[in-house]
């Protein structure tokens, strides 16, 4: 199936995993969100090596529209560059919950991820996603997992679109020197209010499926530890993305580090800078001081 790289282009042979394990198309999330809270995570400090895989996913259109009203960007007739994360997301929960990972997956933190594509995705073509975790390292709060999800058109080698998801799981102890995570460049400056109300991680659920306690309500994110409602920060990172003015070009990479969680409802404050080959972007509190979420759009 040709080498993979971690980026758009290849795609793990099944010599390289442990496994493959084929399921239908992206799976509910209520019931897996269930079966996690039930689950021991084991002691040893590992990860395992099986792909999930899905064949044929065609984006549902009106679910695809529905992306674009919540995120800011326009209706066309290739997806938005974040959206394959949510075709690829079910797959990841699916593999966090049903594999022996040493954490459970109610708590996990997103510290950072990334979207890149080398040609853009019709909105109404069959694709294949492919979803495995490619390393762990030890982290000063606990330990870090990345998981890696490659897109490409159905029963085609190459990978046209992948995208790296990187967690937190706050406690896990693991062998070695905690790495420091490398930060984006926030700019600052007056830059745009943003009114993120109450209801946007609601919102947000019923488009992407992630209906984590965390992002519905104040009282299931208070049995999670948090005072309020945070927001997705996938929404957060899309939001910023198409704020830079519609879709990004056909080749393309999208990196983000979140920070402080954004609380619902709050005001924010997105703020652009022009670079060299492309765009840095932050989303601070209304005040500048607190930075949620740090972007670099490049082009490809």
């Amino acid at each position: 199936m040709g080498r993979s790289t971690g980026r758009a282009g290849g795609r793990p042979t099944s010599a390289q995993a442990a496994g493959v394990r084929t399921v239908p198309g992206p799976p509910s999330l209520a019931p897996l969100y269930a079966r996690s809270l039930l689950r021991r995570p084991r002691r040893a400090v590992d990860f395992p090596r099986t792909t999930v895989r899905a064949e044929g996913v065609r984006p549902d259109v009106e679910r695809v529209a529905a992306f674009c009203r919540a995120t800011g960007f326009p209706v066309r007739d290739v997806l938005p560059l974040p959206l394959p994360h949510l075709l690829g997301f079910g797959l990841q929960v699916d593999l966090l919950v049903r594999e022996a990972f040493p954490f459970r997956l109610l708590g996990l933190v997103h510290v950072r991820q990334s979207f890149e594509q080398s040609a853009p995705l019709p909105v109404d073509a069959p694709l294949d996603v492919f979803v495995r975790a490619v390393g762990m390292r030890p982290h000063q709060r606990g330990a870090t997992v990345e998981l890696l999800t490659e897109v490409s058109r159905a029963g085609a080698a190459q990978v046209v679109w992948s995208g790296r998801s990187r967690y937190l799981a706050r406690g896990v102890r693991m062998p070695g020197t905690p790495v420091a995570e490398d930060r984006l460049p926030a700019p600052e400056g007056e830059g745009t209010l943003w009114r993120v109300p109450a209801d946007t991680g609601r919102e947000y659920a019923a488009v992407s499926g992630d209906v984590n306690p965390i992002h519905l309500s104040r009282p299931t994110a208070r049995l999670l530890g948090f005072r309020r409602a945070l927001a997705h920060g996938v929404w957060t990172a899309s939001r910023s993305l198409a704020a830079l003015g519609g879709p990004a070009p056909a080749a393309a990479r999208f990196e983000v580090g979140f920070g402080a969680p954004l609380l619902l409802p709050s005001t924010v404050r997105h703020v652009v800078r022009e670079v060299p080959g492309g765009w840095e972007t932050a989303v601070r509190s209304r005040d500048g001081s607190t930075v949620h979420l740090t972007g670099r759009l490049t082009h490809r």
